[in-house]
């Protein structure tokens, strides 16, 4: 038995997975139950009458690519949000296994571990800069925690955490639990993924997503890049035809060498929008602290956060308010905009 079995839990592990019908796209298919005619106004390529295949090959090999990764050590997910479910509802125990979470952090992954009645552990950020605590996140690991959620660049923070911690503590952790590693912004940093200690770190795994840089959120679609194994025992959880025959046709096409290159570009542009905005708001009156981001989004402290937030809406413009975190304390966040919207939002705060 292999250390992915005996973390898991045993009911997944044993689970005889769903079969979805053959793919075999060059025969009739008479045997999935469709409908043989298509509806009119469909002008999808394969047509909606028929489901999607299952981990659709076209779409494995265009994100293996981009992410340099081998095929077998990636799965198609719909978002992050999907990779982060399939992760604690196959590794942990209702009332018995836990995650560890550093806030402040995206939520999902303490709403995840929740939901399937997982405990939840903290190891929170450092109050002064937001970096990472490697000896709490050890500390925080007891026999119970299966899991361990960084993200990097965090949400809503904005910062890098220490690669070299996070490496640390996956070795720490071999064999014992996983170290999930959210890489949902990390395009937008001067730094290159974790990708590639994931064949050195068995434990490790990389979560990616087109939605961010890539401006696919409305498509849902990301990847989780991880061991072999992992990805194996994840193909008995998710849905059979997780990612619909719209969304693969249009990923496919948007994921097209010259598309490629235009996102390369919005992301230079997002960074020096990004710095403008660093630059400027900390002469702003209202704002008493404005931390540095390698994300496409900045989090500043405002001595009154409810007037910012009236200010932003009389000038059509939103922005999240981070209050609900008890570390940021009148906080907000403010997504990277176009060049007219970051300017229409540092006059309305002027």
């Amino acid at each position: 038995m292999s250390w992915v079995t005996e973390l898991a839990r045993p009911e997944i592990v044993s689970l005889q997975a769903y079969k979805p019908a053959s793919w075999e796209p060059e025969l009739v298919r008479l045997h999935a139950n469709e409908l043989p005619w298509r509806l009119v106004g469909d002008d999808s390529h394969a047509g909606l009458n028929r489901y999607p295949e299952p981990q659709p090959a076209g779409l494995v090999e265009r994100l293996a690519t981009l992410y340099d990764v081998l095929h077998e050590r990636l799965l198609v997910t719909r978002g992050s949000d999907e990779a982060i479910d399939l992760l604690i509802r196959a590794f942990c125990r209702a009332a018995f296994d836990a995650v560890v979470v550093c806030p402040p952090t995206f939520g999902m992954y303490a709403i995840a571990a929740q939901i399937q009645g997982a405990t939840v552990h903290s190891a929170p950020l450092r109050a002064d800069d937001f970096s990472l605590d490697e000896e709490a996140v050890l500390k925080a690991c007891t026999a119970q925690v299966k899991i361990v959620f960084l993200c990097s660049p965090n949400n809503p923070t904005g910062n890098l955490l220490d690669r070299q911690a996070i490496l640390r503590i996956a070795g720490a952790l071999s064999g014992r639990a996983l170290v999930i590693v959210d890489e949902a912004y990390i395009e937008f940093a001067r730094e290159d993924s974790l990708v590639r200690h994931v064949p050195r770190y068995s434990n490790l795994c990389v979560l990616r997503t087109l939605s961010k840089a890539h401006g696919l959120a409305g498509a849902r679609c990301g990847a989780l890049i991880g061991d072999a194994e992992i990805v194996k025992l994840l193909k008995k959880v998710i849905a059979p035809y997780a990612i619909t025959q719209l969304t693969l046709e249009a990923v496919l096409r948007l994921l097209e060498p010259e598309k490629l290159d235009a996102t390369r570009v919005r992301i230079t542009q997002i960074r020096a929008e990004r710095e403008l905005i660093y630059r400027a708001m900390p002469r702003l009156p209202g704002v008493a602290r404005v931390w540095s981001s390698a994300a496409n989004f900045l989090l500043a402290q405002f001595r009154d956060p409810g007037v910012a937030l009236a200010r932003a809406r009389e000038a059509n413009l939103l922005v999240r308010d981070m209050r609900m975190y008890p570390e940021l304390p009148g906080a907000l966040r403010i997504t990277v905009g176009t060049a007219s919207q970051n300017m229409r939002l540092l006059r309305a705060w002027a």
